[in-house]
């Protein structure tokens, strides 16, 4: 039986050769990889590898170097309707007293000035969104008053309520504790599959995620590599990734990188 062909148009992430470069020092050079509908994509990688600047290049806000970037087929553009996007290091001051109904509903508003005019419509779609991240019992409260976890599933619902097929989510675990990162972890995980749509999850630490995602990109000393974290999260492959030796430790079902930065 022949598989099932998939359109490039439909594919979410296409890098072939990509070169990336800022103030004259390598970033990433010759990295390609492909990711599909609905794949769980950890982004690993010391400091200065340039997992935010990847996530710059998909949102067109910079170009690479040298190399090709499709995202759904298309070259990369600003305001791009079909990615979400959760910058790192969102903060709100105690005193924010935006309702958590309305952040959300800030996500269906796109690029205009000032909040959209309110519908039932507007807010049926709101309250399924808060249902779905599981926020729906503090949804006319202050965000300033919130936790930092229960503030990540309002930015995760602002950013899945236009129904985008690619999700970029930086740094989501800083600040959280662990039961607090495991939560959005699985939350994470279950609307991937859900929705069916591809995210890049940026972080520092593999070992809350490894039940979860389908494939590491890990970047290191100007280069990547992608794959199970079974395959990529090896001594063989990060001590060839920062051409220097690199030990991996398992225990306790957790993953330990020892010897570099990440």
């Amino acid at each position: 039986m022949r598989p099932e062909l998939v359109s490039p148009q439909r594919v979410p992430v296409s890098l072939h050769d990509i070169r990336i470069s800022f103030g004259g020092r390598l970033i990433q050079n010759e990295m390609s990889f492909t990711i599909e509908d609905g794949e769980f994509i950890a982004v690993l990688g010391p400091n200065g590898a340039g997992k935010t600047t990847l996530l710059k290049l998909l949102l067109g806000l910079i170009r690479p170097e040298a190399g090709e970037i499709r995202v759904f087929g298309r070259k990369p553009r600003r305001g791009n309707p079909e990615i979400g996007y959760a910058p790192q290091f969102r903060t709100f001051d105690a005193n924010f007293a935006v309702r958590a109904r309305d952040l959300v509903g800030f996500g269906l508003d796109g690029h205009r000035w000032g909040p959209g005019f309110p519908s039932r419509k507007r807010r049926r779609l709101v309250d399924e969104m808060l249902e779905e991240v599981r926020a729906a019992e503090y949804a006319d409260a202050a965000v300033g008053e919130l936790s930092g976890g229960e503030r990540q599933r309002l930015s995760l619902a602002q950013v899945l309520i236009a129904n985008p097929g690619l999700v970029l989510l930086d740094e989501p675990l800083a600040n959280l504790d662990i039961a607090s990162a495991q939560e959005i972890i699985a939350l994470v995980g279950r609307l991937c599959v859900s929705r069916k749509v591809a995210v890049m999850f940026v972080t520092h630490d593999i070992n809350p995620l490894l039940q979860h995602v389908d494939r590491v990109l890990y970047m290191a000393n100007g280069r990547s590599a992608i794959g199970s974290p079974e395959t990529v999260i090896t001594r063989e492959t990060l001590s060839s990734l920062y051409n220097h030796p690199v030990d991996v430790v398992e225990a306790m079902g957790k993953r330990f990188v020892l010897g570099v930065e990440t």
